[in-house]
């Protein structure tokens, strides 16, 4: 592990409320209970967890993230910088595999999407940040960073946590709301076809080691530079946008609208201008929008639940070529076998009217709260789980194998 990096000071003042600071080790990975770390921070104001993940090791390295950039089914980008004439460049993979040995020493980054997706020990990492709800982590993104790599001054507008894998990189970020004063400027540079800030001014300043991770809450302009060749794990946040969600919305409301729900003027007074949109015409089209209004609590998750396990996909769930029956599989479950969800199978569940609704890629399943709990909340099930579920639970997992949701793993105890 590289030697710990000295804590650059902070450009800020000390202020009143919770510390920018925090010494992880005695609590991993916050340095606090998960209760305080949302009340204070979450959203709220950045926050350096050193020691995060004492002694921590990356579980891959470099040269693992390269093979990996060159696959079809990632998503990987390179950006570089030429500091002298301040330009940059954006190139998306698949990347052929001998460019690698020919890239500079200095000035690009590499960042894949979706690492957790394909590398177990990388999706373990997940697992620490349990307090959150699982449908709101959208992914782990790995970054390799020659040194002097950056990918520029910008925002983001989800939560991230930043933890830092191998080597160093300086994080600047401008905290100036968590401080009291007037927000920063977010214009974007209009020469780049990144979302670069025009201007920058950062209020803290540090350097990252092995281990020690920063939470950015949404809307937080930060730079970070790689100080030698050096890994970065970001965990993302599934934020839609209010956009998103009203598009996707009125596109449901509008496939399952009736179509004898219309524009009605059965008081329709005589026209005083024929070619004017009066006042009264207006009431009516507010009317004929209101007749589709989502007021069932129940249709209204539904829409959710489905919406919100489909957004950001990254990968298709297909049936797999397993033959075994059902009978075989329980056996197995039995003997020490386990199913593990599909990497690209996204879960959530909602308490219902009646019961429960599991939501699985954007398909409801009405199950017993129980049960969709249970399976909505483990990513494997072993026998015991598996023989907890009652028959409708059961029946609904040996569905979701069947469709490619689970795969059957025997393990090394199982015959």
């Amino acid at each position: 592990m590289a030697a710990r990096a000295r804590r650059a000071p902070s450009k800020a003042r000390p202020t009143a409320g919770p510390a920018f600071e925090v010494d992880g080790s005695a609590l991993p990975p916050l340095g606090m209970p998960p209760e305080e770390f949302l009340r204070d921070y979450w959203q709220k104001r950045p926050l350096l967890i050193r020691n995060a993940f004492p002694g921590f090791e990356s579980p891959i390295q470099p040269e693992d993230l390269a093979g990996l950039a060159c696959e079809e089914v990632a998503l990987s980008r390179i950006v570089a910088h030429d500091a002298a004439d301040d330009r940059w460049m954006l190139r998306h993979g698949p990347f052929p595999e001998e460019m690698f040995p020919d890239m500079p020493d200095h000035d690009w980054t590499l960042l894949v999407q979706d690492v957790d997706k394909w590398d177990a020990d990388i999706a373990a990492l997940v697992e620490h940040f349990g307090f959150l709800p699982r449908w709101r982590i959208d992914d782990v993104m790995v970054s390799f960073a020659a040194p002097g790599g950056s990918v520029g001054a910008h925002v983001d507008q989800y939560d991230v946590f930043l933890l830092q894998a191998q080597g160093q990189r300086r994080w600047q970020i401008d905290a100036s709301v968590a401080l009291g004063k007037p927000a920063p400027p977010l214009d974007f540079r209009p020469d780049v076809d990144l979302r670069l800030l025009q201007r920058f001014s950062p209020t803290h300043e540090w350097v990252l080691g092995p281990g020690d991770m920063l939470y950015l809450p949404p809307g937080v302009p930060h730079h970070g530079v790689a100080v030698d060749a050096c890994l970065t794990f970001s965990l993302g946040m599934r934020a839609p946008s209010a956009a998103e969600l009203l598009g996707d919305f009125v596109d449901t409301l509008a496939a399952e609208a009736d179509d004898a729900l219309r524009y009605r003027d059965a008081d329709l007074a005589p026209a005083k201008s024929p070619g004017e949109i009066d006042a009264a015409a207006m009431e009516r089209v507010v009317e004929a929008l209101n007749l589709l209004r989502m007021n069932d609590p129940d249709r209204l998750g539904d829409w959710f639940g489905r919406f919100i396990t489909v957004y950001r996909s990254g990968g298709q769930v297909a049936p797999g070529d397993d033959p075994r029956s059902r009978i075989e599989v329980e056996w197995d479950l039995q003997h020490g076998a386990s199913l593990r969800r599909h990497p690209f199978s996204r879960m959530a569940w909602r308490k219902a009217r009646r019961g429960a609704r599991l939501y699985v890629n954007g398909v409801e399943h009405p199950l017993p709260a129980r049960d969709a709990a249970r399976i909505a909340d483990n990513a494997v099930l072993d026998g015991r789980l598996y023989a907890s579920l009652s028959e409708a639970g059961r029946d609904r997992v040996i569905e979701l194998m069947q469709e490619g949701h689970y795969q059957l793993d025997l393990g090394d105890d199982a015959q």
